[in-house]
């Protein structure tokens, strides 16, 4: 069977996955994040969007089920999940009409953005009255974004940070938010005709990789400075968000 893939774009897409689940491994930074940007770079941030769906689903339904709470967690923030929705399908509208090199630069934008709140770690905290309302606000911006871009954690990031949760229900807020947002996007690329069956077999085949690389990352966390490998990686991610802005006005 010919793939819409040739073997140099196969076995980039598969050390992506390598390496982005490696990373996560160790860091702990979202396995799309750190694919994104080199899927882009390989195939276009149109295609690359439905690469990176399964692995991530299936990653995230992992963590949230080792991270407990998932009942206190949606009935907390349920208004925020469901905002998400419509976002998306803005999101998706402007992708559809939008040139593919400018995605990628809005891509690199919120790319830079998300690592320079990473390296702050801003040390702030919302209001309880407020809670309700930036968290619809929060889940539909998030929901644009990445329904246009494919990044799915600003300003959800951000927002769920300044909760000052413990350490289970951010982890599972953040994944029932990628997960809900990867199923509604794995939709809305099918409608765009973006989401072909060369997509999921290449993304079934790479996710063996993926998990191969979280393993390998997980059995080194204990042996590297976590913190200077996630500072590493945030610098590399930066200046690859750069780099998907600096191709778009070039």
């Amino acid at each position: 069977m010919q793939l819409d893939y040739d073997l140099w774009q196969i076995i980039a897409i598969i050390l992506t996955y390598l390496s982005a689940a490696f990373a996560k491994g160790i860091s702990g930074l979202g396995f799309s994040t750190m694919c994104l940007p080199f899927l882009a770079m390989t195939v276009g941030l149109k295609d690359a969007l439905s690469l990176v769906i399964i692995p991530s689903v299936l990653a995230n339904l992992i963590i949230m089920h080792g991270a407990g709470q998932f009942t206190q967690t949606i009935q907390r923030f349920h208004l925020m999940l469901l905002a998400t929705i419509p976002g998306l399908l803005i999101g998706l509208w402007i992708l559809d009409v939008i040139d593919g090199g400018m995605a990628g630069a809005l891509l690199g934008g919120i790319l830079i953005i998300w690592c320079l709140v990473s390296f702050a770690k801003p040390d702030f905290r919302l209001k309880p009255s407020l809670e309700n309302p930036l968290g619809v606000i929060s889940g539909f911006l998030t929901g644009v974004v990445n329904g246009l871009t494919g990044s799915q954690v600003m300003p959800s990031l951000p927002y769920l940070m300044a909760l000052g949760l413990n350490r289970q229900m951010f982890v599972q807020a953040m994944n029932c938010s990628f997960t809900l947002s990867s199923f509604v996007m794995a939709l809305g690329l099918m409608k765009l005709d973006l989401f072909s069956i060369d997509a999921v077999l290449v993304s079934l085949i790479g996710t063996f990789f993926a998990f191969l690389g979280l393993k390998l990352g997980e059995s080194y966390r204990s042996r590297l400075s976590t913190e200077m490998f996630r500072r590493t990686v945030l610098v590399m991610l930066s200046m690859m968000g750069a780099s998907l802005i600096i191709r778009t006005i070039f």
